[in-house]
């Protein structure tokens, strides 16, 4: 497989496992995100628009590096969470969900909304948050996509 077509896949896989990733966590074991963690998912949305639309054509170099760029945005931000959730710095948030239930007494929804907080990680594998682990893979992936698309650009055609 050639250097371009092994980024667009990377560019399309990297965003679709981590989503992925993100809604087991959320909905199979029920941990919800924090308003960081949504942070981070909005660049992977993106990333996953413009991977699908580099399939549809053959030579889309430019739009598989905004795919990586969106990907490595969205490590950054993981990384600024996980300093936030290991205390290495402050957050900008007070880290707060909305709830959906209880539209008949607004004050009560409110009251009984979930408090998801920012600097509190409440999983992590080997030390590493799933902010963390967000930060490893999408910085990674980035790199490797941003390598593979140079290589591919000199090899000769």
């Amino acid at each position: 497989m050639d250097g371009g077509r092994l980024a667009r896949v990377l560019a399309l896989a990297t965003p679709a496992a981590l989503l992925g990733g993100a809604y087991v966590a959320q909905l199979g074991f029920g941990l919800p995100p924090c308003e960081m963690c949504w942070w981070q998912r909005y660049p992977h949305f993106a990333a996953l628009v413009l991977a699908l639309a580099a399939f549809k054509w053959p030579r889309a170099e430019t739009l598989v590096a905004l795919a990586a760029l969106a990907i490595g945005i969205s490590g950054v931000i993981g990384g600024f969470h996980a300093g936030v959730e290991y205390g290495w710095w402050e957050g900008v948030t007070a880290c707060t969900t909305t709830s959906t239930a209880g539209a008949d007494d607004p004050l009560a929804a409110i009251l009984d909304a979930p408090l998801v907080r920012c600097d509190v990680a409440p999983w992590s594998l080997f030390g590493i948050s799933l902010a963390g682990w967000n930060f490893l893979i999408s910085c990674g992936a980035a790199l490797l996509i941003f390598r593979l698309l140079a290589r591919d650009r000199k090899a000769p055609r």
